[in-house]
């Protein structure tokens, strides 16, 4: 599993804390914070980190493609 530097994941926490504050007017102290952040990270990380590599997967494709065009059109009519 992924890991945060303590900077990144002391902002999300904050985030966390202050969207449940905000949303549902929840105060929640660092444990619950900590436990909402692991659920989210173990439930929905790998496919939130998959969708991400198929959705570059098609950006590089797309690219490739673009590019073999673009390849063509240098050629000169003889």
């Amino acid at each position: 599993m992924y890991s945060f530097a303590d900077e990144q994941k002391k902002q999300m926490l904050g985030e966390i804390t202050q969207f449940f504050k905000e949303e549902h007017e929840i105060e929640l102290g660092l444990i619950g914070s900590e436990r909402i952040f692991d659920f989210f990270q173990e439930t929905l990380g790998r496919r939130i980190y998959n969708k991400a590599l198929d959705d570059a997967k098609k950006f590089y494709e797309n690219y490739a493609g673009n590019m073999e065009a673009d390849f063509y059109s240098l050629y000169k009519n003889e």
